[in-house]
């Protein structure tokens, strides 16, 4: 059984895996993976916002800051969406056109 490994990269676009489930709990949320069965508790209300508006924004960074989350949080919630990536969890998006276009302006290749 081969393993795919994904690079999680702050200033790419990601989005929950199709096979992945939120369930918003009074603490943060429940993940679950229903093609690996992998079970993920977020315990912040912040990252649940985070993950939530993954699609929104054309990358995790952005929607980061969206959520509230400052520059000295902004380690933590990297490695949390790491291990979500590894997990997959969620896993890289294509930008739409018009993501693209911000983009290639920004300077991001």
């Amino acid at each position: 059984m081969s393993q795919v490994t994904t690079t999680f990269d702050l200033d790419r676009p990601w989005r929950l895996d199709d096979r992945a489930a939120i369930r918003p709990e009074p603490f943060g949320a429940m993940l679950y993976h229903f093609g690996t069965r992998n079970l993920s508790f977020l315990k912040s209300p912040k990252l649940l916002s985070v993950l939530e508006s993954l699609t929104d924004y054309p990358t995790a960074r952005a929607a980061c800051a969206a959520a509230g989350v400052n520059e000295s949080e902004l380690p933590t919630y990297g490695r949390a969406l790491t291990t979500l990536a590894s997990s997959t969890m969620i896993i890289p998006a294509v930008p739409s056109a018009s993501r693209r276009t911000a983009l290639v302006t920004a300077g991001v290749p």
